[in-house]
């Protein structure tokens, strides 16, 4: 594992389609400290590219966590910004899935401030002679039912044709040649190449984070709590499959319950400016 994720997260649902991780508590309070850590382990992997990655060393580790830091966002007004949820997608992908980052959307933004659309992963994994194309969508939320409608929502209108298209020049475009799959890729996503072929090997994770009810009313790690947990996730991964989602598209649903995603962005935004300001 890339960030060794699994030392905090215990996967309470480990099916091919559907994930469920929880980090627990530590001394009778939920794990914000640690969770936050994860995080900012993954920034610079997640906000630099390739090249910036590949040239990381002692000397320059220090001016490239700070590049990172700087290219998430420079705005008081975070509460409502995705950003954390991207690199916390980007973990769980890494270390469950074994996939490779293909671009840093992060890394090309225009400004500071800017959000940038489209899908909010692009990773491959080798298979054989081919590669899977990971097209991550993320919702870091505190309300489930916004989560799961909004990402239905999104998944209907990114899986369209012309909007693939779109999605595919952009991508490319920012593909590095030094990157050891580059090729690969752009042959995948080609505009000559028929999304018949595209279909066949692309994966959709879906993250969605939530406040659970189930984690506000426990304080420890029991049996108990395991079993109500898991009920509420598949409470929650029924009512999404329950929407009409795109055919044809190998969806993956990981939900992360959390008891106060406020709390957590709290953690965050004051860590982010720390290193901002190293």
């Amino acid at each position: 594992m890339a960030f060794r994720s699994d030392l905090l997260f215990e996967q309470y649902i480990g099916e091919n389609h559907f994930r469920g991780l929880s980090v627990g508590y530590e001394q009778n309070a939920f794990r914000y400290d640690a969770l936050t850590d994860l995080i900012f382990d993954a920034l610079p992997e997640f906000a630099l590219n390739f090249e910036e990655r590949e040239t990381l060393s002692i000397e320059t580790i220090r001016r490239k966590m700070v590049k990172a830091a700087r290219i998430v966002y420079a705005t008081d007004k975070y509460q409502r910004r995705g950003e954390y949820g991207e690199i916390l997608l980007h973990v769980i992908m890494r270390d469950y899935f074994n996939t490779i980052p293909a671009i840093s959307k992060m890394y090309y933004k225009d400004g500071a401030n800017e959000t940038v659309k489209g899908f909010d992963a692009v990773h491959i994994v080798p298979v054989g002679q081919d590669l899977e194309l990971w097209l991550g969508e993320v919702k870091f939320y505190n309300d489930i039912s916004n989560a799961i409608r909004d990402v239905v929502v999104e998944l209907d209108k990114h899986t369209n044709r012309n909007y693939l298209r779109s999605e595919f020049l952009f991508i490319s475009n920012k593909i590095e040649n030094s990157w050891p799959y580059a090729q690969k890729l752009k042959d995948l996503i080609d505009e000559r190449t028929t999304l018949d072929n595209v279909f066949q090997r692309l994966r959709v994770p879906v993250l969605l984070t939530y406040d659970s009810k189930i984690v506000q009313t426990y304080d420890k790690v029991c049996q108990e709590y395991r079993d109500k947990l898991i009920e509420e996730m598949f409470k929650h991964h029924d009512t999404f499959r329950s929407n009409d989602l795109p055919r044809n598209i190998d969806i993956i649903l990981i939900l992360i319950p959390l008891e106060k995603k406020q709390k957590l962005v709290e953690k965050l935004h004051a860590k982010l400016g720390v290193y901002q300001s190293l």
